[in-house]
């Protein structure tokens, strides 16, 4: 046998175990360990759930309705065939909800936790066109009207109108739900709540069903929760004022820790170092309470396209439909790959749109500058925890905000340290690099980075310390130079664009102050007239501009690509993962993200490449420097 044949050969084995025949009212191909038996109110032999047919009210079922009761608590894939009905996303039809092979294999997995009593835990990375919201929701659904009463459940979204759609969906199946299998005295609705306009209560059961954003959090305080479903995290608001991780610490303060309670994070990827890219890195790795569970392109129904010649496609596959085939993907598959391909033309933009693994998932489309696979290996250093705290002098301004330095842990402070400043006193061994923001909480972030350039070991540079916040530009300025003055006199690098733009001298004089009081600040020569070749002047600070930024982004894309230097704050990989070049071959960020911790690495290892390497300071040259 040939290998095209081979490949065709296998190519029937692996469709012939696609083709498992699904019904999940007779209960075959159905999820969970299931017993074949003959009930005399089927038609014929059905694939109960072991769970009914051990249970005691099995052997008391008297007629057809106590058989579909007890086969509802039972049996979610039953319950969803009988009672649950949707709006059809192609047709706009309601119809039976019938589960596709994803959202079953999903489904295995929830119940896998709820059958051995554990609390419900899980990560869920979306992949598109295959239900996983609608699974999740229906799935509390069934808890909350058929297992448990006064079972309150939260829907929280990035956005209001997102939670309020899939609350929408409760709204339909209710009032499309059987009304002889309702077992309350009240008609399934929803009905309101007196001085809540965001929380509606289930007829009948006593369960509330309440719904927030990320830009919400109060909302949500104070509430009596059993379950959660948090969809498109890692679209949820990120701001000084606002976080995921405080939001979600006040969701899960909520939820107890028992049976039948359900937390579900679920969203599509939106690049890496997030709040949902970190959290799913933990889940993987098993450092968290969730499992991570992610659903591919392939294993989707609809991406599936019949072949008119199946030997000359397998003679034409190309390296990575190889790839794919090795994976374990049918040839129908793949030649839906190479369609969509085709359509798309940029097999980065598919690979983020319809990913085959996890990793394909949390790529940009947009992130064309910094690669995945670079931006991982830098990932490694995150893994450190900084100390978090405030920088203090005897002063905030002038040369007492320079003197007497202490730092002082605080976890409210705004300074990060992974490591402290190295106690034996060194040349050139750490450079600052600050990028200048807006004062109000609403404007960029300044940041101020420090980049030790001799860690010991031969070990790359590293960032040991970070500063992230918002204050007035004099202010930062004495800031960045109490940290630079702590990390060993470094050299202090000031993006001075904000400073020599603003409209009245007070800004420029920042600098000039700031020279005057701290002897190792970044100077920049530049002409004075264009007409002399030999007029030169120096000036205080680094001054970004197209030029400069290309020469800055092309070193770090450089470093990053060859793990030039130790990252440690996961905040930087989420800036470079939707950072991108332009048509016009100008850098920025991803519109509505940042990019001002990137900048600051930039700059620090820019300028790190064109001055001395460090060496040690001797004792004649160690009396001769400023005290601090």
């Amino acid at each position: 046998m040939n290998r095209i044949q081979a490949i065709l050969a296998e190519n029937a084995l692996r469709n012939k175990r696609l083709a498992v025949a699904y019904d999940p009212l007779t209960g075959r191909g159905a999820t969970g360990r299931r017993i074949a038996v003959r009930i005399e109110w089927e038609d014929s032999e059905v694939c109960l759930p072991a769970t009914m047919v051990h249970s005691p009210g099995f052997s008391r079922l008297r007629n057809a309705a106590d058989y579909m009761r007890l086969r509802f608590r039972h049996d979610f894939e039953y319950w969803c065939a009988v009672c649950v009905n949707v709006r059809h996303k192609k047709s706009g039809r309601i119809a039976p909800l019938i589960l596709n092979a994803p959202q079953r294999r999903v489904l295995k997995m929830l119940e896998e936790d709820r059958l051995a009593s554990r609390p419900i835990r899980m990560i869920l990375l979306k992949a598109r066109q295959w239900g996983g919201s609608t699974l999740i929701q229906i799935y509390m659904a069934w808890i909350q009207w058929v297992h448990r009463e006064n079972w309150h459940s939260l829907i929280s979204a990035h956005v209001r109108n997102t939670a309020a759609t899939l609350r929408q969906l409760y709204s339909t199946t209710l009032a499309n739900y059987p009304p002889d299998m309702w077992d309350s005295g009240e008609k399934p609705k929803f009905k309101p709540m007196t001085d809540a306009p965001n929380t509606r209560i289930i007829a009948g059961r006593g369960c509330c069903v309440t719904i927030s954003s990320s830009f919400s959090p109060d909302s949500i305080r104070g509430l009596d929760l059993s379950m959660a479903h948090l969809t498109e995290v890692a679209f949820w608001q990120d701001s000084e004022c606002i976080s995921p991780a405080d939001l979600m610490r006040s969701i899960c303060g909520t939820i107890p820790l028992e049976p039948f309670s359900l937390i579900v994070l679920e969203s599509t990827a939106n690049g890496i170092g997030n709040f949902f890219h970190n959290e799913w890195v933990r889940a993987s790795d098993g450092q968290s309470a969730y499992r991570p569970v992610f659903v591919p392109w392939h294993e989707i129904e609809l991406y599936r396209l019949p072949l008119a010649d199946p030997a000359k496609f397998a003679a034409s596959m190309s390296t990575h439909e190889m790839e794919l085939w090795n994976r374990g993907l049918t040839l129908e598959m793949i030649n839906w790959y190479r369609s969509k391909l085709t359509e798309l033309g940029d097999l980065p933009l598919m690979q983020a749109e319809y990913p085959t693994d996890a990793d394909e998932a949390f790529v940009s489309s947009l992130s064309d500058v910094f690669s995945r696979t670079a931006l991982e290996s830098l990932r490694k250093g995150c893994s450190v925890e900084p100390v978090t705290g405030e920088l203090s002098g005897s002063g905030t301004a002038g040369s007492e905000a320079l003197a007497d330095l202490r730092f002082t842990p605080d976890p409210t402070g705004e300074l990060k340290v992974w490591k402290h400043p190295a106690q034996s006193p060194f040349h050139n061994r750490y450079v600052v690099a600050v990028d200048i923001g807006g004062r109000s909480r609403n404007s960029d972030w300044s940041v101020i980075a420090v980049l030790d350039r001799a860690p010991g070991n031969g070990q790359n540079p590293e960032i040991v310390a970070q500063w992230r916040g918002h204050c007035d530009h004099d202010i930062l300025g004495w800031k960045a130079a109490a940290i630079a003055r702590w990390y060993g006199n470094a050299l202090l690098v000031i993006e001075s664009n904000s400073l020599e733009a603003a409209s009245s001298g007070a800004s420029g004089f920042i600098l000039e102050e700031l020279n005057a009081a701290y002897s190792n600040l970044y100077v920049r020569t530049v002409r004075t007239n264009a007409l002399r070749p030999d007029s030169f002047d120096s000036k205080v600070g680094f001054h970004t501009n197209r030029h400069t930024k290309a020469l800055i982004i092309t070193r770090l894309i450089a470093m990053v690509r060859e793990g030039g230097y130790t990252e440690r704050d996961p905040q930087a990989l989420a800036e470079m993962a939707v950072y991108r070049q332009l048509p016009n071959g100008n850098y920025a960020a991803k519109e509505g993200f940042n990019d001002d911790i990137l900048m600051t690495r930039a700059m620090a290892l820019y300028v790190s490449s064109a001055i001395p390497l460090p060496r040690s300071i001797d004792a004649s040259e160690l009396l001769a420097m400023p005290c601090w």
